[in-house]
């Protein structure tokens, strides 16, 4: 891997029609795939790729979200490095929609590390990722929002305890 950091910038709030959306900004200058995890009445979905081009924006939920928190994992195709974190979900190298977070591995899936990010309920949310322009490692960052609650429908995905410091850095706001 190049020795890229990376970090999602937040956005500020703005005056959006009544469009509600999940969207992912790649503001980096390669291209970058994307997977997301979520939870669903009947339990936790994964889903990806979406392969977005260098400063390009791409709609992976459409409608109004239904859950506080999403979780991300993105890696750039080009350089090499990842925006990752601590609440492991299944996923595969190949295009994905798999059902349950658990014993991946076993079920033939990989084991793959996303950030959460917390919408606050928001009915639309924007990740932005972008390379950082001092090139320094860092830790993955939580939600700037206190997590006091397990979002309604039972608990997130597993999450580990800190590891050494990361590739990436992670924030997002509402639309």
């Amino acid at each position: 891997m190049a020795g890229i950091a990376f970090f999602a910038a937040s956005l500020t709030l703005t005056a959006v029609p009544a469009q509600a959306d999940f969207r992912l900004c790649n503001n980096t200058s390669n291209r970058v795939g994307v997977a997301i995890g979520y939870k669903e009445n009947d339990g936790w979905t994964t889903e990806g790729w979406w392969n977005l081009a260098a400063r390009s924006c791409e709609m992976v939920l459409r409608g109004s979200l239904v859950a506080r928190f999403y979780y991300i994992y993105a890696v750039d195709y080009d350089r090499g490095g990842e925006w990752s974190g601590q609440a492991f979900m299944c996923s595969r190298e190949k295009e994905f929609t798999i059902r349950g977070a658990e014993d991946c591995l076993a079920r033939g899936y990989d084991r793959t590390g996303f950030f959460e990010v917390d919408t606050g309920d928001q009915p639309s949310w924007t990740v932005q990722l972008t390379e950082s322009p001092d090139q320094v490692p860092m830790q993955a960052l939580q939600s700037r929002v206190p997590m006091l609650q397990t979002p309604a429908g039972g608990p997130r995905p597993s999450m580990a305890p800190p590891a050494p410091r990361s590739r990436n850095n992670a924030t997002s706001a509402p639309d």
